[in-house]
């Protein structure tokens, strides 16, 4: 009895073949139509460009198929091999000491763990760049409340570093040396002299073309843990950057800075003046931290905390502690004191270790609907309170 053509035919060794289930040709008829190049289509699926099936050899053994990444193999990439021996270390952060200051190691990076590293930046993308913000992003106007307290929209003069960085060109720095370069003017004039003031409706030029300052945009992040705030990482670590890239397409910038290992609110803006006026001490900005410690605090080390402490750099003033758990592990604590990991340095010198740091407070702002990890617009009602009222 004869098979029917859809039937799958066995090979001799007994194996099925890959593409024996059709038109009843034989091995040798399917040999001889490819090698010949025309008279028959190619299986469906394949290209010139894809797999490269061969004629079968005895055993019905098959050409493995060629991998982008085999030619590495367990080799490090060519290009490797050329860098000097200094340039072959990985500066690695290995914590800090009682004192609370970072402990760096330099350490060569092994063949595994450079392979593993070259395919990740190469091959795939991060998963804080797989999705799109759908968000919209909302229209502020401060007209109403200028006009009020007795300012005038559109008068006012800006210095021309800050219109620059405005515009998302720049840093304020770097704005300086365009401006001193000569590469800047205004209204037809080319300015050098740096402190020049200019007002929004006058005409500046760069390269050619006109420029005009950014609409201001207010983004508020829960940052997990992990993350540096930074704008630029020389190791190439993940930055808060990451997690607001898809946020908006001008240029904001975090106002302060949270530790890597602690988490909780990081506020965003291209908004210079307001950055600098909640990052100056004498704004007194309210911040409150949920502290876990690696044992229970006692009751003398509240009221010193409370009375103020005298650190290497001066004393430090709490507004407000409160042990919240009943092993007296975790607190809440209040400050508006602005100096570099102040809440980890007071508990440090009172011989305690803080296990988890989060910022649940910042300026009024809350992580309310915030998930970790997330962020959202703030509203117009929120903007006024932080520029106006603080």
């Amino acid at each position: 009895m004869k098979k029917n053509q859809g039937d799958h035919r066995e090979n001799r060794s007994g194996k099925k073949g890959r593409f024996e289930k059709s038109s009843g040709r034989s091995d040798k008829d399917f040999g001889k139509s490819k090698k010949s190049g025309h008279g028959e289509s190619r299986p469906k699926g394949s290209s010139h460009k894809g797999r490269d099936f061969d004629r079968k050899k005895s055993h019905g053994d098959q050409k493995e198929a060629f991998s982008p990444l085999k030619k590495y193999g367990k080799n490090k990439p060519s290009h490797w091999e050329d860098k000097p021996e200094e340039e072959k270390e990985k500066t690695v952060y290995k914590g800090r000491n009682k004192s609370e200051k970072p402990i760096f190691e330099k350490k060569a990076w092994d063949e595994g763990e450079k392979k593993s590293e070259f395919k990740k930046s190469r091959f795939k993308k991060p998963f804080f760049q797989k999705k799109s913000s759908k968000t919209p992003k909302p229209e502020y106007n401060f007209k109403k409340i200028q006009k009020s307290r007795g300012q005038h929209p559109g008068q006012e003069e800006l210095r021309l570093n800050k219109y620059i960085a405005n515009a998302g060109i720049c840093s304020r720095r770097e704005a300086d040396k365009l401006i001193e370069k000569g590469e800047i003017k205004v209204n037809g004039e080319i300015i050098t002299e740096l402190g020049h003031k200019v007002h929004r409706y006058d005409k500046v030029v760069f390269k050619g073309k006109p420029i005009n300052p950014e609409k201001p945009v207010y983004v508020l992040l829960n940052k997990p843990k992990d993350f540096i705030t930074t704008t630029d990482d020389p190791m190439d670590r993940k930055t808060v950057m990451h997690l607001v890239q898809n946020a908006c397409e001008e240029r904001i910038f975090p106002v302060g800075r949270l530790d890597r290992n602690t988490t909780g609110l990081l506020l965003f803006t291209n908004d210079g003046e307001l950055a600098a006026n909640l990052s100056h001490p004498s704004s007194k900005i309210k911040k409150i931290y949920q502290v876990t410690l690696d044992k229970p605090i006692s009751k003398g080390d509240v009221e010193a905390i409370i009375e103020g402490l005298t650190l290497e750099d001066g004393l430090v003033e709490v507004d407000d502690i409160q042990v919240l758990s009943k092993d007296k592990t975790i607190l809440g604590i209040e400050i508006h004191v602005g100096k570099n990991r102040i809440v980890r340095r007071i508990f440090a010198h009172l011989g305690y270790e803080v296990t988890a740091l989060d910022r649940v407070t910042y300026a009024g702002l809350t992580k309310k609907e915030i998930s970790r990890g997330k962020w959202r617009f703030l509203s117009e009602k929120e903007v006024i309170n932080l520029k106006f009222f603080k």
